[in-house]
């Protein structure tokens, strides 16, 4: 790696909190005031929320470059990269001179969502507090999942007032090279990419390598990946979502999918731009890198998952049902919960999929035993979180608006408890069962960065 590469890595700041949305917004105002020369600051939009979305624009270099933070609310790790690689940029000279980008960063494009987990940015880090104060919108709500699409009977236009804006950048700037700054709540270090880079594999692994964090060599985000290499991972649009569901027996996946397509699947078609995700984990255990051989089949792992995964939706969806009279239909939390426990077709397509692939007959690993048995819990975890916020969320609403409706009240009060309970359970039973660390920002923002500039100078040069 370049000697002024590798001193932008080696200066990263020991960051041991993740920043508020109007603490990034106040820092990208006063970059722009500091150095006027390098750095312009503009709107490229607002939220739903009626926030505004700000665009730094550093340098001129021969290529546009897009960066952005925070395409999932629950994720800032990305953020952090990008308050410290926005600030080397606009003091670095030399550093945009080598690169030869003009670059477009976007800190924090869901805004909205953000703020929704801004509980947990300050610690402590743990699993409860994690799932207790998390928010994920359902897809169709998503800035990164509502781009237009039309494919097979897939027909998609609900397009968000934050995803417009991205669209817009995307077609005014053309970027060559789109960094999509995603982390995942458990696991280890992944990669999308749009196309084939092998050049460069060894570098990326070895960016985690040199921070002590584990690769993710347990099962894949989704059953139709395509693994270019170990943990680097072709990027998905939602047509490979379709082609899954209409192969292992859904007639009509159309009706089945509630969300568009992603950034990566719009800028490929509007001007072939090169998408880079790198997935980092919170939280690691190191099984979730052994290859080892497990006591059970794959296919089993993956069942005993869907099994518990639907008994645990079965509770979410009767604990909402005895309450939803009493819950805005706009809740963002229970929207969520509505999206995220209508999975019965796409989980009979994953049974049908672990009968017919042999791959599945074979005994799991020890990380895909472990990616079924324990980290889906912690996924599940977090729509318990939901559920309590739902819940909590009317019950703060009738306070604010002074409501007195006492069977209201207890309705919600009881759904509450009972939800905040089965969230507890779960939470003290991961915690006796996984071995976790959890992963200082300062190694996840240098892990990121470091693949970053690498993809960059790759792409400059091929």
């Amino acid at each position: 790696m370049k000697k002024i590469f590798e001193d932008l890595i080696n200066n990263i700041p020991d960051y041991k909190e993740f920043l508020t949305v109007d603490e990034m917004d106040a820092n990208s105002k006063k970059l722009a005031e500091d150095f006027p020369e390098a750095v312009t600051i503009f709107e490229m939009g607002k939220t739903r929320a009626n926030h505004p979305l700000y665009c730094l624009k550093i340098g001129n270099g021969s290529k546009n470059a897009l960066m952005f933070g925070c395409p999932h609310p629950n994720e800032p790790i990305g953020t952090m990269m990008l308050e410290y690689f926005s600030k080397e940029l606009a003091r670095n000279k030399e550093l945009r001179d080598e690169l030869d980008y003009t670059w477009y960063i976007v800190k924090v494009w869901d805004a909205d969502g953000t703020k929704l987990n801004e509980n947990w940015f300050k610690g402590p880090y743990t699993l409860y507090n994690y799932a207790r104060n998390f928010f994920r919108p359902a897809g169709h709500q998503q800035v990164d999942w509502t781009f237009p699409i039309d494919y097979k009977n897939l027909h998609f236009h609900d397009t968000i007032p934050e995803t417009k804006a991205m669209m817009k950048l995307i077609d005014d700037i053309k970027p060559e090279f789109i960094y999509s700054l995603h982390n995942t709540g458990f696991g280890g270090v992944y990669w999308y990419i749009s196309r084939e880079a092998r050049e460069i594999y060894d570098d990326m692994r070895n960016a985690a390598k040199k921070q002590g964090v584990p690769l993710n060599l347990g099962e894949p985000e989704a059953p139709y990946c395509v693994a270019f290499a170990p943990a680097i991972y072709q990027d998905l649009g939602i047509r490979q979502n379709y082609d899954y569901l209409e192969q292992y027996g859904i007639e009509n996946p159309g009706e089945v999918i509630k969300v568009g397509t992603c950034s990566a699947d719009y800028a490929k078609d509007v001007c072939d731009a090169f998408t880079l995700l790198t997935e980092l984990p919170y939280f690691y255990d190191k099984r979730i890198n052994d290859l080892s051989e497990s006591d059970i089949s794959r296919k089993d792992a993956v069942l005993q998952n869907l099994e518990f995964s639907e008994a645990a939706d079965e509770f979410i969806k009767a604990t909402l049902d005895s309450v939803k009279q009493y819950i805005d239909e706009s809740n963002p939390f229970r929207l969520a919960l509505e999206a995220f426990t209508d999975s019965n077709e796409r989980n009979a397509a994953t049974r049908k999929m672990v009968s017919q692939n042999p791959e599945f007959a074979k005994k799991a690993t020890v990380a895909e035993k472990f990616d079924n048995l324990l980290i889906s819990k912690f996924y599940k975890m977090l729509s318990y979180g939901l559920l309590v916020r739902a819940n909590e969320s009317e019950l703060q609403r009738m306070i604010e608006l002074n409501e007195d409706n006492q069977e209201k009240k207890n309705a919600l009060k009881e759904a509450f408890e009972k939800s905040e309970e089965r969230l507890k359970k779960l939470s003290i039973e991961l915690e006796e069962k996984i071995d976790y660390e959890v992963v200082p920002i300062k190694k996840l923002v240098a892990i990121q960065l470091e693949c970053g500039v690498l993809m960059a100078d790759y792409l400059k040069q091929n």
